[in-house]
């Protein structure tokens, strides 16, 4: 089940927040749990009924080596044993046919390649509950019960694309009573938080998307100016998608009185990568600090095990966004920039190099080109594919526009608001359309401040809520055409 569709806005959200706030009412809070365990199971076997099998399968199995581990029956071997199993699942359903393909490709072999369904959301599930054993381990956690861990791992709003959440920062929000109860502050908060992001997925990434999709179809027709447009647009697309998600789950969770975790922070003001790593997928980058860096030995091991270990981080970085050289290399990439930059703010602080505006400028505009080339590679369908657009945008040969390209852009929705303001004697092209959605995605993520910034001010008012009333129905009408969430597929 999507958020962006009819029957979640319509009948899973209202049923799941009266069921939850209804039962807790009337103190049967063990009963709103399981209510929302239920509501939650539901919403997953939506995308396929089979996916559930493996995901009780997964929390039954991880639970048993959580009770081993508080009981501290043979400590090692069951967090071990429990790490590889959750490994195993994860790799089987998600690496095994990409490791026969390059065996055939490598041995000459002729191994039949089986056709097996992904389940959505085992990257995020996994490594939440590898986070969970490790923590038990180290006598983080003490033994829960069955329900809490349950809905700890399967609470909908952020069970497909995370946030991959920790023990602390969810459990106790799950057993506190002060947030048994409908609080109108809150559930406002989790309505304007969910549109701007409903409204970043369905109006900006998805219309993007469209174009995305078109070019990198037809590539090989593509112009110089056009391959630039299409990894610029992607860059766009994956940007306000991803952030459309994070602001969806923030703000169904704050409807909950849940305080689900910041995911992304405005991630493309970086100066610099390291920075970039900070602010994009941030629960993933402290899972992988956390539970690969350190443990490899992180920066206590001298200058040259430390760009090691950095490498071993963003290798598996990029495997675990997907099964693919492609992925392998875009993590590679971002890897070795992370190495460089790191040599390079050393030699600064050596140097004492000033920095003011007009560096910061330059340093933000470099690694949004850098992220952006990287790109390519992330959504190429090869490596012969990125390569080719790359070589093409870098030729610099022709500027036409294809018109596939630009009318995409040219929503019948402009035409009825200028049709409203007399204003359909203006030159209604596509390019300016474009030209005009472009501009918007550069004002939203260089110049605004982001949700979280502005999350706490946010208070019920007429012009705010006509707004949000607004969006919410434009958002509403242009479902027809829903897609879903590019992290869905990691």
């Amino acid at each position: 089940m999507l958020f962006n569709s009819y029957i979640f806005l319509f009948v899973f959200l209202p049923v799941s927040l009266l069921g939850y706030f209804l039962l807790n009412h009337f103190k049967k809070t063990e009963c709103a749990k399981f209510f929302l365990v239920c509501m939650s199971l539901w919403f997953y076997a939506y995308f396929h009924v089979s996916y559930l099998a493996i995901i009780l399968s997964s929390i039954l199995f991880n639970y048993i080596c959580h009770l081993l581990l508080v009981k501290k029956i043979r400590p090692k071997l069951t967090l071990v044993l429990g790490i590889a199993g959750s490994i195993g699942i994860l790799c089987y359903f998600k690496y095994f046919r990409f490791l026969l393909e390059n065996l055939n490709l490598l041995l000459h072999a002729d191994f039949s390649l089986p056709d097996i369904l992904l389940p959505l959301g085992i990257s995020f599930f996994t490594f939440q509950q590898i986070g969970f054993l490790v923590d038990t381990a180290k006598g983080g956690i003490r033994q829960e019960n069955f329900l809490d861990y349950t809905l700890f791992v399967v609470f909908f709003p952020q069970l497909i694309a995370g946030p991959i959440v920790s023990h602390e920062e969810m459990l106790p929000q799950f057993k506190d009573p002060s947030r048994k109860s409908f609080r109108f502050d809150h559930f406002y908060q989790g309505i304007r938080i969910f549109v701007l992001g409903l409204a970043k997925k369905v109006l900006l990434a998805d219309t993007f998307g469209q174009a995305v999709n078109w070019g990198f179809g037809n590539h090989t027709l593509l112009s110089s100016m056009e391959t630039f447009l299409v990894i610029l647009f992607y860059t766009f697309q994956i940007y306000f998608d991803f952030s459309g998600y994070c602001d969806m789950a923030r703000g169904i969770g704050k409807m909950f009185n849940i305080q689900i975790p910041v995911n992304f922070l405005s991630p493309y003001k970086s100066a610099n990568i390291l920075e970039f790593w900070d602010r994009w997928h941030m629960t993933l980058t402290r899972f992988f600090t956390k539970y690969v860096y350190i443990p490899l030995g992180g920066s206590r091991k001298g200058t040259l095990r430390t760009y090691v270990n950095v490498l071993i981080v963003f290798f598996v970085s990029g495997l675990w966004h997907g099964a693919g050289w492609t992925f392998v290399l875009w993590g590679c990439l971002h890897g070795i920039l992370s190495i460089l930059t790191r040599i390079w703010k050393r030699f600064r602080q050596r140097l004492s190099l000033p920095s003011n505006r007009v560096t910061h400028a330059a340093a933000v505009l470099l690694t949004f080109s850098f992220i952006m080339l990287a790109w390519t590679v992330f959504r190429a369908d090869s490596l012969s594919q990125a390569f080719a657009m790359l070589r093409n945008m870098f030729s610099f040969q022709g500027v036409g526009l294809h018109k596939q390209l630009t009318e995409v852009f040219q929503l019948s929705e402009f035409f009825y608001v200028m049709k409203f303001f007399g204003l359909t004697a203006l030159p209604f092209s596509a390019r300016y359309c474009m030209i005009l959605f472009i501009l918007i995605a550069v004002f939203f993520i260089f110049f605004c401040k982001n949700l979280y910034e502005t999350e706490e001010k946010s208070t019920p008012k007429v012009i705010k809520t006509v707004i949000l009333s607004v969006l919410f129905v434009w958002c509403v009408l242009s479902l027809s055409g829903v897609s879903t969430f590019l992290y869905f597929n990691f």
